[in-house]
């Protein structure tokens, strides 16, 4: 299951955005920053992470059929007045929000959220719909739209794009529960998945189709599944990612790679962990990375 604490906080930076005013009852929330949600009880956002929730742990309903869920139609939207601030900051690290939607496509770990947050607002302010094609990304903006494909299987919706988070270490997006059934997350709980942004403003450069998504790279011939890796760093001084190389051999953690790449016309070192064999040891090896000193490292998928 996903883990979304601090999303309290991004609903205070996200009304500090916008001259300082509480959000008004047109948008779903009163003026002590209660909304009422769609199950008629009110989410009360000035309350703490811990109590603003009825349940205490995240649970999901019985398996739905989401083939009668349609999926949303991309279409040109104002930006939410809400959760777009930038940049802010979670749990001690900043991010910023993408400017636009247009040309994002990145490959990482897929968690969702479920009947803990059903008819809780959103930092957008709308109602989260677990049973809806939905999703919370970090830096794309609200709202927007991706399709996101299951790179072990080739399944893949389009989901809107309308929540932050997630702000677990090494999560790329979290899904609605009805998205995450639909290609597959669910009942495992993560999964390796592109996220490819859609842009209507410019419809010629949509996702492409499912299937030419995903067939290279989802199941290539021989049987061959998306690998994990963590990238510790890239490096212009070729010095420090060699001295960075040795003290993770040296922690015998996971293999080591040193890739010499060139970005912008620049000689750089790109020091890689793995391949690790799913998402608990990259967890894992991550934690075991920070606590060397060394910095977090993101999470690659080839």
């Amino acid at each position: 299951m996903s883990w979304r604490t601090g999303v309290l906080l991004l609903f205070a930076l996200a009304l500090a955005g916008c001259a300082g005013s509480r959000p008004r009852s047109s948008h779903g929330a009163g003026a002590r920053g209660e909304g009422r949600a769609s199950g008629g009880f009110v989410d009360d956002l000035s309350r703490s992470q811990g109590s603003r929730y009825r349940d205490g742990k995240d649970s999901v309903p019985p398996p739905i059929d989401v083939s009668r869920i349609p999926e949303p139609v991309p279409k040109i939207e104002p930006r939410s007045l809400y959760g777009n601030k930038s940049p802010y900051t979670v749990l001690g690290q900043t991010y910023r929000v993408l400017p636009s939607a247009r040309g994002y496509d990145e490959r990482g770990i897929a968690s969702f959220y479920g009947a803990k947050f059903h008819g809780y607002k959103t930092s957008s302010l709308e109602d989260y719909d677990m049973y809806a094609f939905s999703a919370a990304h970090k830096t794309l903006p609200l709202p927007s739209y991706a399709r996101v494909t299951n790179l072990a299987n080739g399944k893949s919706v389009i989901v809107r794009i309308n929540d932050r988070g997630p702000f677990h270490e090494n999560r790329l997006i979290d899904l609605s529960y009805a998205a995450a059934v639909k290609i597959g997350v669910w009942p495992k709980g993560t999964g390796l998945v592109e996220v490819r942004a859609i842009d209507p403003a410019h419809p010629d450069d949509a996702a492409a189709p499912p299937m030419e998504l995903a067939a290279p790279a989802a199941v290539p011939q021989g049987g061959a599944r998306p690998t994990i890796w963590l990238q510790v760093g890239a490096f212009a001084d070729l010095a420090n990612a060699d001295r960075v190389a040795q003290q993770l051999r040296s922690a015998r953690l996971a293999p080591v790679q040193v890739i010499d790449a060139q970005v912008n016309g620049r000689s750089i070192r790109r020091v890689r962990v793995g391949p690790l064999e799913d998402v608990e040891r990259a967890d894992q090896v991550t934690a075991q990375i920070e606590r060397l000193g060394l910095p977090r490292p993101q999470v690659a998928v080839d």
